[in-house]
């Protein structure tokens, strides 16, 4: 007896729901979400440069960054915005990108880069920086953040390999929480026995896109772009990961290599955004889900359009800072949690309804 066979459909489509009644993406939806995100971050772009404690019109924005008018206000004003927008779009798509990554590669809906101990590695370093007086210019105290976000997921990783059962999502969930625990005991500790040190860090807690220069970007950006390019390049062996390490190793996959090279990946991406910008939250929380509500599972697109949907999240989130507060700033990270929490509450009510 021979089964029924399927309606007739031209090469290359799928059907509009498979089993289950899940429905599955289509191409042509995913390329229409990497369009408008696209399009968002350009107008995000264009905003951060605009907006201020003095707006500039959007013609002159274009006219002082292409076509200069002699108009020095508003060349002076949009020159002077543009490390601003910059650090943004490199650490909004970082943390994106590392916050879609860590939960790939843990199967853990609610990991972010803080599970590997990223922000708090990162604040370790800044704290004793600070104390024993090495932090001594802005640069410096970028690349201790960075180095302790480095070291505090190389312990984290490492612990996770010792064990047993090797780095699996639960080790590295457990590892992850001890080593954030310690680096907060450590952080509370300094802080509490030395009151300028106290002065120094807060502004950097609070997670800012107005602190790095034009130096810091330049030593800084080639770590994103690497952690960016192997990000991109693993999307389909986390896409096995999704199935189970059992899966995945019967489908030829090397698992371990794979999360060595996504941990290697999240220390790029998140310790160089830390480094940049501070401890900022909720952008690599919130971001992928949105992200994989827009176009579905598939790594191959959540990866690259996690990246373009946090920096857009982390630009709006700074205008927004600078309008709300004129004619200071409210710091980025402070946003970031008023405009993550709500979406990210939303995002979890909304699955808990289809599910």
């Amino acid at each position: 007896m021979s089964l029924p066979s399927a309606p007739d459909r031209p090469a290359g489509t799928t059907p509009d729901r498979v089993a289950g009644g899940a429905v599955r993406r289509r191409p042509r939806g995913r390329a229409l979400g990497l369009l408008v995100l696209v399009a968002v971050l350009g107008i995000a772009v264009v905003l951060s440069l605009a907006l201020g404690t003095r707006d500039v019109p959007v013609d002159q924005v274009i006219g002082a960054l292409f076509t200069p008018t002699g108009d020095e206000f508003a060349e002076s004003a949009v020159r002077s915005r543009i490390p601003t927008t910059v650090t943004g779009v490199l650490v909004g798509a970082a943390l994106g990108l590392g916050g879609a990554l860590m939960q790939g590669i843990s199967r853990n809906p609610l990991a972010d880069p803080g599970l590997l101990g990223v922000n708090s590695g990162a604040s370790v370093a800044v704290v004793l920086a600070m104390a024993f007086g090495l932090a001594t210019t802005p640069l410096a105290t970028l690349w201790f953040a960075f180095l302790g976000a480095a070291a505090a997921v190389a312990v984290v990783y490492g612990i996770a390999a010792a064990s047993r059962s090797g780095a699996t999502p639960l080790t590295l969930a457990l590892a992850g929480a001890a080593v954030v625990a310690i680096c907060t005991s450590i952080v509370s500790g300094v802080l509490i026995v030395d009151a300028s040190t106290l002065d120094g860090f807060r502004h950097w807690q609070l997670g800012s896109l107005t602190a790095a220069s034009g130096d810091a970007l330049a030593q800084l950006a080639p770590f994103v772009a690497v952690g960016a390019v192997l990000a991109l390049v693993l999307g389909g062996a986390l896409n096995g990961l999704a199935l189970g390490d059992d899966v995945a190793v019967a489908l030829g996959q090397r698992v371990r290599l794979t999360r060595s090279l996504a941990a290697a990946s999240v220390v790029l991406l998140c310790g160089a955004a830390t480094a940049l910008a501070g401890p900022i939250a909720f952008v690599g929380l919130a971001v992928p889900h949105a992200v994989r509500a827009l176009v579905g599972a598939d790594y191959r697109w959540v990866l690259p359009l996690s990246a373009l949907a946090g920096a857009a999240l982390l630009l709006v989130a700074d205008v927004v800072g600078r309008l709300v507060a004129r004619p200071t700033t409210l710091e980025v990270g402070i946003v970031t949690a008023f405009i993550g929490a709500p979406v990210f509450i939303a995002l979890v009510r909304r699955r808990a309804v289809s599910a």
